[in-house]
């Protein structure tokens, strides 16, 4: 059952199945896809899996935090959820606009959501947050206060989050590369450990979420087996045998309307010879030519030579005009004392 907490209008309701999530949550969702592409996923696949009187997997929570001031409205809503892979960070998304996330409204917010978080799960579950800017830079000395956990002063990650539409995608041809054969295509079960060698790369450049390699393999297993990850296949012309795996994508938080790219990692030996743009725009494709109106995925400020790449794709807000910038959301991964929490993957 729901659990209120009460504080000047502000108050929290808890679920701990995806099936007695409200009306206003799925509304709130389905309506912003893209924003909520870290937590709506994992509900539906929960909601799909449950029955009637069940609950979800052993430490799933949903914690959604409302105001009633004139009216009752979901604001807030934070989910505490795992994956096959290991225990996600805590997800925080709005249903307010990211310019109306003033200091103000986080500061009024943010404790009640952050101490009904505290009460509800072991503080060693939290190792890091990701959400809007406002909301993570407000919760992580808030949860600090309450925890006695230091958060890490850089994050673990800071990007920009953006969307490509059948509007807004370059129909660009691919390029040819002379004297290569290219093939790209979903990833089969005879791609396991070519796929398997990239996911141990990306995690490598993505501390602190390495992998070993058993990790690596079991990811790219799961992948493959859900038909979530593309490659790109390339070989010199005039050769036989299988073509090596140049680039991977990575298509795993899809809900509806959206599909999220969450992994694009190339084989440092084939880069700078187009493999991911050319696999970021035919999957980007793929994906809005079936049920999908938008794929979006986060590019890390850090990184502007993928920042590019989307771009020549067709994802909105990455290019250098300054007006184009205000069409992404900004959003960070703020960790906490490693010495102390349990890191998760994700």
């Amino acid at each position: 059952m729901p659990v209120p907490s009460t504080l000047s209008g502000t108050y929290c309701t808890i679920y701990r199945s995806a099936s007695t999530l409200p009306s206003e949550f799925w509304e709130a969702a389905r309506t912003n896809p893209a924003h909520f592409n870290t937590i709506l996923p994992t509900a539906q696949k929960c909601r799909d899996h449950e029955c009637p009187g069940y609950t979800s997997a052993p430490g799933h929570v949903w914690i959604l935090v409302w105001t009633c001031s004139p009216r009752q409205q979901l604001e807030l809503v934070l989910s505490c959820t795992s994956t096959e892979m290991g225990t996600y960070p805590i997800f925080i998304a709005s249903t307010v606009p990211t310019p109306r996330l003033t200091q103000h409204f986080v500061s009024s917010r943010i404790p009640i959501l952050a101490s009904t978080l505290h009460q509800e799960i072991p503080k060693m579950r939290v190792y890091s947050v990701f959400g809007p800017d406002a909301i993570v830079n407000c919760f992580a000395p808030i949860w600090s206060s309450l925890t006695g956990i230091s958060p890490y002063r850089e994050p673990y990650y800071a990007a920009k989050l953006s969307v490509c539409t059948s509007r807004t995608i370059s129909n660009r041809s691919a390029s040819i590369i002379p004297g290569l054969q290219m093939d790209l295509r979903l990833a089969v079960t005879a791609d396991l450990q070519g796929v398997a060698e990239l996911c141990y790369g990306f995690a490598s450049e993505s501390a602190p979420f390495t992998l070993t390699r058993e990790g690596a393999l079991k990811e790219a297993s799961y992948l493959i087996q859900n038909k979530q990850v593309w490659v790109h296949g390339i070989r010199q012309e005039g050769t036989n045998g299988p073509s090596e795996i140049a680039s991977i994508v990575a298509c795993t938080r899809n809900a509806e309307q959206c599909a999220t790219i969450t992994k694009v990692y190339t084989n440092p030996r084939w880069r700078r010879r187009g493999c991911a743009e050319r696999l970021v725009r035919r999957v980007t494709k793929l994906l809005l030519s079936s049920r999908y109106e938008k794929v979006a995925l986060y590019v890390a400020h850090t990184n502007p030579a993928a920042a590019k790449v989307y771009h020549r794709v067709g994802f909105a807000g990455l290019g250098d005009d300054s007006m184009d910038g205000k069409n992404c959301e900004h959003w960070s991964e703020i960790g906490f004392d490693r010495k102390v929490v349990d890191l998760g993957h994700w």
